[in-house]
């Protein structure tokens, strides 16, 4: 069985309309006209135990909406889902004790205190027992480098400690969903590296299931196997992420140097997109011509002293997608 089944889910808000002017805002006082907002229309999808699935979309395509329902913050206005066997707005409390959450840029630490008093809060708040709180501890301070500020007040933390806490916390009951919502933004790489490395392990180690949302395309490539796509409400994509290469990453570029800065005078099957000196960077279509064929071709006119072929960034063919749908590309 899935551990997150989701179908046909909806969320409507209604907003109330702006009434222009003076006279505008004083009838807006006495009769209120309101707009539909559709910020989850219909979306179905199930994750399995152990799974790591990135959850994309542009800014108000529905995705921390969807976060919010699958955790029981929000009621959705119809359609059914399922985290781990419970319906998260009517056993929201039982459900509290399967999964943990990270929102980017808030935090359950409690400001004032030093981190390591927040942890011991919070293992009273989930009831950890004191044997299996300390092992944890032991191990996130080991994996996540937590053993430097463990005493310092959470509002004297960097952004990066900050969130590394953040994740010890939300895992200190050994939650078996982990939502995170946007978990690296704003820290610098080698902070990044850590948290991600941090995650796979206990993906691997613990089945954690886990759930990303990010604009960070670089955080998909490295943890997730698959990716869903949200946007205006309606899951557009669901799949891998090599499929969505193949499917919809069209071009491809294949990177030549060349012995020496001779004139290139081209070659069938490809378009000379750029070049640097003895660099060229040729761009051809996938399915019209398949890459060790173009090389043969080259390797037949110019003396080569390295090639590399590149396929298309995730982040590119996701804006485009963004751009044109799903139909066009």
């Amino acid at each position: 069985m899935a551990i997150i089944d989701v179908a046909d889910l909806r969320k409507t808000f209604y907003v109330a309309k702006r009434q222009p002017g003076f006279l505008g805002a004083l009838r807006g006082l006495a009769v209120r006209d309101y707009r539909e907002v559709r910020a989850v229309d219909g979306i179905c999808f199930r994750v399995e135990r152990g799974e790591m699935v990135g959850y994309v979309g542009p800014n108000g395509a529905g995705k921390s909406t969807t976060i919010k329902m699958l955790t029981g913050i929000l009621v959705p206005t119809s359609g059914r889902v399922e985290v781990a066997g419970l319906v998260p707005h009517e056993q929201r409390r039982e459900l509290a004790r399967r999964i943990g959450v990270v929102f980017g840029q808030r935090t359950q630490l409690w400001w004032d205190l030093p981190l390591v008093e927040s942890l011991e809060l919070l293992r009273h708040v989930y009831k950890v027992p004191e044997t299996q709180y300390r092992a944890r501890l032991a191990e996130f301070s080991d994996l996540l480098g937590l053993g430097d500020f463990l005493d310092t007040p959470v509002r004297q933390l960097s952004l990066g400690q900050r969130m590394r806490g953040d994740l010890a916390a939300a895992l200190l009951h050994e939650p078996e969903i982990l939502y995170l919502d946007e978990p690296t933004i704003g820290l610098d790489v080698i902070a990044k590296q850590r948290i991600r490395e941090f995650l796979l392990r206990i993906n691997r180690e613990r089945s954690t299931t886990v759930l990303l949302t990010t604009h960070d395309m670089s955080d998909i490539v490295r943890l997730c196997q698959r990716i869903a796509i949200i946007d205006h409400g309606s899951l557009i994509y669901d799949g891998s992420l090599e499929a969505i290469r193949e499917a919809y990453g069209t071009t491809r570029t294949l990177v030549l140097d060349l012995e020496e800065d001779e004139e290139f005078r081209g070659v069938e099957g490809a378009e000379l997109t750029r070049e640097d000196g003895p660099r060229k960077w040729l761009t051809f279509r996938r399915d019209e011509i398949a890459a060790p064929v173009l090389i043969a071709r080259v390797a037949e006119r110019y003396r080569l002293r390295d090639l590399t072929l590149e396929e298309p960034e995730i982040e590119e063919i996701i804006r485009r997608i963004y751009l044109e749908g799903t139909g066009i590309i």
